[in-house]
């Protein structure tokens, strides 16, 4: 009985996300009669903030499939939208599709550099393969947030690998007095 009851959500889920798509999709074109019309571009942009709000549903409710297909849309509207590439950069960097996921991080990075989630996602696809690249991502993000814990602990982490101990404790220090929850992540030597 309660495998049939999560089949019988699993699929309501599936239809409310397909209609929220269907609706974003149809919808986007419809202006009121007496309404003056947007410009064509105006309405692409509009058009892109519907659909990239449809697609962030899908990737919620895990369509990652119909998430990427429709921020592919939003993409063909508003091709500088990062939202759109940084959240197909986390679909391939979910699905372990690396060199997409750094393309789409780049894209989103080249339209706007301070963009910290980009930043800061770019930096742990290069952790274990450039570890200098990634801790200067990380810099980035603290340079725009300096509580930014998480970048703090893996700027730690990097020093650490590198046996900057003093540059790692540092770092480790921040990150917990950002966020004391990360205590327990920090190397047991910096604690």
């Amino acid at each position: 009985m309660k495998r049939r009851q999560l089949l019988v959500g699993l699929f309501g889920v599936a239809v409310v996300a397909t209609g929220v798509t269907s609706w974003a999709i149809h919808s986007y074109s419809a202006v009121p009669p007496d309404s003056k019309a947007p410009s064509p571009a105006k309405q692409n942009l509009q058009d892109a903030n519907t659909l990239l709000q449809a697609g962030i549903l899908q990737q919620e409710h895990h369509d990652f499939e119909g998430a990427d297909r429709t921020y592919r849309r939003v993409l063909e509207l508003d091709p500088q939208n990062k939202f759109a590439w940084y959240n197909l950069g986390v679909i391939a960097h979910e699905d372990d599709r690396v060199a997409d996921a750094r393309a789409a991080y780049d894209k989103a990075l080249k339209i706007d550099p301070a963009f910290p989630s980009a930043l800061f996602n770019e930096a742990l696809l290069l952790e274990s393969s450039d570890p200098d690249r990634a801790g200067g991502l990380l810099k980035r993000v603290i340079a725009g947030n300096p509580k930014a814990a998480t970048a703090h602990l893996r700027l730690g982490r990097i020093w650490a690998q590198k046996n900057r101990d003093d540059k790692a404790a540092d770092e480790f220090r921040r990150a917990v007095a950002a966020d004391p929850s990360l205590r327990s992540q920090v190397p047991e030597e910096f604690r």
